[in-house]
C-alpha cells in the first residue's frame, strides 16, 4: 500500500481547560499527510479562542491542512457526522477534545496501513485517572472473529470506542453508517456498524490515546437515568435503522440484547420507553429468553415477569 493520508476530527465543546493539550499533540504529529478538522459545536466558552491562538503561535505553516467547522450546537455524535462528511484522508481518526494522543500516533499507523492494508486498526489507550493512568485495550480480533466482535462491543466486553480505532474513510463512504442522536454510547452505535462493514482489521499492541477520566462535565458523567436513557434510545434507534434487513446488518447478532436491555432500563428507572417505542412489547413477546439475548438470565426473566404482570415503563 502507498503512503496513507489521514483526517483527523477533533469535536470541539466546553473544553476550555483541555483543548491547547489536545491540538498540541493532534497538530504537533510526525506524520506529514493529515487533514485536521476541528468542528466547534457552538461552544459558549473560550475555546476556540485558545485554539485560533495556538494554531497562530506554533502552527501557521499547517494552516493550509487545517479546517475549522463552526456549527450550533447538536451535541458529539453530530459534531463526529460533520467531521466525517469533510474529511478527505484515506483514513478517518477520532479524538475527543479533552483528552491527547501520543505525537507518533499516525505514524505508527500509517506504519501498520502500509504493512496490512486494514480497513480498521485498532490500538490501546492510557485511562487517566486522577491518582494514576492505567493501559487498557482489546485484544487482536482477526476479520472471521466479526461477529464476536460485534456481540463484545454491545455487551462491553470489548472496547467500542471510537478514538482507539483507525477506520479507513472508505468503510464510511461504501456503506450505510448513520451517527447517534445522543451522546450516551454514541460510539458503541457507530462501532457496531464500522466493525460489522469492515473487511480487515489490524492491531497495534501500544497505547496511543490518552483517555480523560477526570473531567467531570463529560457527557458520561450525568447521572445514571439519564444515562441509561439515553443509551437505551441509541441503541433502539439502531435498530430501527436497520429493521427493513435485521438479519443482513450490523444489529444482526445483537437484537435480543437491544431490546431486553432498554426494557429492563426502562422498567428499573420508569424511562417509559414502551410508549416511545412500541415495537417492544412485540419483540419482547416474541424473543424468548436465552444467551443469544447478550444479557443475565435474571435480567430477562425480571423483564418478562414485568411484561407478563403488565408492569411496564
Amino acid at each position: 500500500m502507498q503512503k496513507p493520508t489521514f483526517t483527523i476530527v477533533v469535536p470541539v465543546y466546553g473544553v476550555e481547560k483541555y483543548i491547547r493539550q489536545c491540538a498540541d499533540t493532534v497538530l504537533g504529529q510526525t506524520y506529514d499527510a493529515i487533514q485536521f478538522i476541528f468542528v466547534n459545536d457552538g461552544t459558549k466558552d473560550n475555546s476556540m479562542t485558545v485554539l485560533d491562538e495556538l494554531i497562530k503561535e506554533k502552527y501557521t505553516h499547517l494552516e493550509d491542512s487545517i479546517l475549522i467547522i463552526n456549527k450550533e450546537n447538536e451535541g458529539l455524535p453530530a459534531a463526529r457526522r460533520t467531521g466525517v462528511e469533510h474529511a478527505t484522508g484515506d483514513y478517518i481518526l477520532h479524538v475527543d477534545s479533552d483528552d491527547w494522543i501520543e505525537l507518533d500516533t499516525v505514524e505508527r499507523i500509517a506504519e501498520k496501513a502500509m504493512q496490512t492494508g486494514s480497513d480498521i486498526i485498532t490500538f490501546k489507550v492510557f485511562k487517566e485517572e486522577k491518582n494514576r493512568t492505567r493501559v487498557r485495550g482489546n485484544r487482536h480480533y482477526t476479520i472471521e472473529e466479526k461477529d464476536r466482535f460485534v456481540r463484545d462491543i454491545m455487551t462491553h466486553k470489548a472496547y467500542g470506542y471510537a478514538v482507539n480505532k483507525c477506520t479507513k474513510r472508505s468503510v464510511y463512504t461504501d456503506n450505510k453508517v448513520f451517527f447517534a442522536k445522543y451522546g450516551m454510547f454514541e460510539d458503541v452505535f457507530l462501532m457496531t456498524q464500522l466493525v460489522y462493514y469492515a473487511k480487515s482489521y489490524a492491531h497495534l499492541d501500544v497505547p496511543l490515546y490518552h483517555y480523560r477520566r477526570t473531567n467531570m462535565a463529560s457527557f458520561t458523567r450525568q447521572n445514571r437515568p439519564r444515562k441509561r436513557l439515553y443509551a437505551s434510545m441509541n441503541m433502539l434507534d439502531l435498530y430501527r435503522a436497520f429493521s427493513d434487513e435485521v438479519q443482513s446488518s450490523p444489529v444482526r447478532e445483537c437484537v435480543g440484547r437491544i431490546f431486553y436491555h432498554a426494557a429492563w432500563c426502562s422498567i428499573r428507572y420508569g424511562l417509559g420507553l414502551f410508549d416511545s417505542y412500541p415495537e417492544m412489547r412485540k419483540m419482547i413477546s416474541d424473543t424468548p429468553i436465552g444467551k443469544t439475548n447478550l444479557l443475565p438470565f435474571w435480567q430477562q426473566i425480571f423483564v418478562k415477569a414485568c411484561f407478563k404482570l403488565n408492569y411496564i415503563r
